[in-house]
């Protein structure tokens, strides 16, 4: 990866919530009542752009106080630490993930990224599903999502925007490349987190979401919908079918992988 090469201007997706992030990794900026708040930090090598992206923004990156996560690998927590020592901001992660964030079980997926993770941090909050707490005045509703990582939270928040009020969701993660039965016995994982993904995406596929904010570009069509916008105008990112296309298409690959391997535990 060049980090200078992943480069995405910032911009408004709808209301307060705003792309901070790279072509990599998926970075959110929140305003609040309470500072600012980070969904997800993404690469420590492209922190940079992240942080000259707030800027551009006209936004102070010193005001960051909360950053939560989607889930644990080096992708997306990779640039917590620097940002916690910085700002001193207080961090959010899904309890499974704890150790991955301390560096207590090697599970970052920094290594496969040909990476060391070397950026280790204990999380302030360990969130569990069903949580919902309320930072900086809004409403955040942490749904267990289990599978791609131990502790992946699908997050769910409501942005005021010109259109009113819509639902806003992050799914905690849907890569197959640590699901498979070799990952999972490599890391004396159970293989349970299969059956346990299979049942989070036909709990996820019932929830109402009018804003997709996908943890990487390509799983909300970010890119095509930034296009879009600058060619036709409007807002493309209010899209309520796009949730439920993306689960479909990631129950899709999940069964393929699964028939692939012959069994699904």
């Amino acid at each position: 990866m060049k980090p200078w090469e992943q480069y995405i201007p910032p911009h408004r997706v709808y209301g307060n919530v705003y792309f901070v992030g790279a072509r990599c990794g998926s970075s959110h900026l929140i305003e609040s009542d309470d500072g600012l708040i980070l969904l997800d930090s993404g690469y420590p090598q492209t922190l940079y752009l992240v942080i000259e992206n707030i800027r551009a923004l006209g936004f102070d990156p010193k005001n960051i106080k909360h950053i939560l996560h989607s889930h644990g690998h080096y992708d997306h927590l990779g640039g917590t630490r620097a940002l916690v020592e910085l700002y001193g901001a207080k961090t959010y992660l899904g309890e499974g993930d704890a150790d991955y964030a301390d560096g207590t079980r090697d599970l970052t997926w920094a290594k496969e990224l040909g990476y060391k993770y070397e950026e280790q941090f204990t999380p302030d909050v360990l969130v569990k599903d069903g949580d919902v707490l309320n930072i900086g005045g809004i409403d955040f509703y942490f749904q267990g999502c289990p599978g791609h990582t131990e502790g992946a939270m699908n997050i769910y928040f409501y942005a005021d925007g010109e259109l009113g009020k819509k639902r806003c969701a992050m799914f905690g993660g849907a890569g197959m490349n640590s699901l498979t039965l070799d990952f999972l016995d490599s890391y004396s994982l159970p293989h349970t987190l299969r059956a346990d993904f299979a049942k989070v995406l036909e709990i996820a596929d019932k929830e109402h979401v009018d804003v997709h904010l996908g943890n990487h570009v390509w799983s909300s069509r970010h890119i095509e919908k930034l296009a879009k916008q600058q060619a036709e105008g409007g807002n493309p990112f209010i899209d309520e079918n796009c949730w439920h296309e993306f689960i479909a298409k990631t129950k899709k690959s999940f069964e393929s992988m699964v028939a692939k391997e012959g069994r699904l535990l």
